[in-house]
């Protein structure tokens, strides 16, 4: 054996080059050093030039990142892992784009909004209440966002988990096409429209009165495509192996669905629910043409108006005055915690019913 290796003749051109092995690399603390820098460069320039913006120092900040980053890299580690270092550095540089509005807006509203936010504000309402006297509360609009949103949550829920069921279990042919068309555009109209169809057709062709009902009519109608698309992807997760052995032991089908396919993705169904009604939490749009708006607690959602949080908002906003503006933006805080605490609901909701994987 040793005399074959011995024999067995070198292989030409496949030695490896000097410094292929042991290429230099920037050390790791290299990216927070740039990234320093650059902010440093950034004030700098911007100072300079006489920009009074921070959003132009951060912008020039961002440009001298990536250019030092991926120039540094260049110099050191050679261009191939310098386009990995410049892809990173975009990445990260978009990341900030977009954080950092989002940082900055619940900044605002919370710095804001905690000038008016106590339990007072929390247990009345408007009633008698003028709109450049301090005080009042947003008690009326929770409870008309609660009503609303579980009205519209109980009429899009069930439409839409069937209509799921029908695209992924029965769907076949022409009419699951024009269902699945219809949804992706339902998805993408404008709210303002679901609220003039609801208005059109509710109000002033059946002549019914403003209430939260119509306002959560159109909410739900906004809902409907989201929860659709949603139990749609997490029904084609469940293995087709479960349906399978189920036909098997000759369970009919409709049980099948009820009993093995539903149980399993109940988890991601809930959780999309739950981010629908998120998202329905804050439309303004149909909730100003529909509900009307009230200033005291109306707890009957289908007679009379109604007020809601983001109607609430609009309304303490346009009425131009100091301690208006200051209720609207703690009601647009109290908006913001309901979202939260909707979006926790649903990761927690997702963590529970995940599936249970090791031993």
């Amino acid at each position: 054996m040793s005399n074959l290796v011995k024999d067995r003749p070198a292989v030409t051109g496949s030695a490896p080059r000097p410094g292929s092995l042991r290429q230099p690399r920037l050390p790791r603390w290299a990216p927070a050093a740039f990234a320093l820098g650059s902010a440093v460069v950034g004030v700098a320039i911007g100072l300079v030039a006489g920009l009074d913006s921070r959003i132009q120092w951060g912008l020039i900040a961002a440009l001298v990142f990536v250019l030092g980053s991926y120039i540094a890299s260049t110099v050191v580690e050679g261009r191939r892992q310098a386009k990995d270092r410049l892809a990173t550095s975009l990445v990260w540089v978009a990341f900030l784009l977009a954080v950092i509005p989002l940082v900055s807006l619940l900044y605002e509203t919370v710095k804001r909004g905690s000038k008016a936010l106590n339990a007072d504000f929390l247990n009345h309402s408007m009633a008698g209440m003028l709109d450049d006297q301090a005080g009042g509360g947003v008690y009326h609009a929770i409870i008309g966002t609660l009503e609303q949103v579980g009205l519209a949550t109980a009429i899009a829920a069930p439409i839409g988990l069937l209509t799921a069921i029908y695209l992924v279990e029965y769907g076949r042919g022409a009419l699951a096409k024009a269902v699945t068309f219809f949804v992706d555009v339902m998805t993408g109209i404008p709210s303002i429209v679901a609220g003039l169809f609801i208005l059109s057709f509710w109000i002033l062709w059946l002549d019914f009165d403003y209430s939260g009902f119509a306002g959560a009519m159109a909410l739900a109608i906004l809902m409907m495509p989201v929860v659709v698309r949603s139990t749609e992807e997490m029904l084609k997760l469940v293995p087709n192996e479960l349906r399978e052995a189920s036909l098997a032991l000759g369970v009919p089908k409709w049980r099948t669905i009820l009993k093995v396919v539903l149980p399993t993705a109940i988890g991601g169904i809930a959780t999309g629910v739950m981010l629908a009604v998120a998202r329905i939490a804050g439309e303004t749009a149909p909730i100003v043409l529909l509900v009307f708006g009230s200033k005291t607690i109306n707890n009957n959602p289908f007679e009379d108006p109604q007020s809601s949080l983001p109607y609430y908002v609009y309304e303490q906003w346009t009425a131009g005055q100091d301690a208006s503006y200051d209720r609207a933006w703690a009601a647009a805080l109290v908006l913001i915690a309901f979202v939260m605490i909707l979006n926790l609901v649903a990761r927690g909701i997702a963590r529970w019913k995940a599936p249970k994987t090791g031993r």
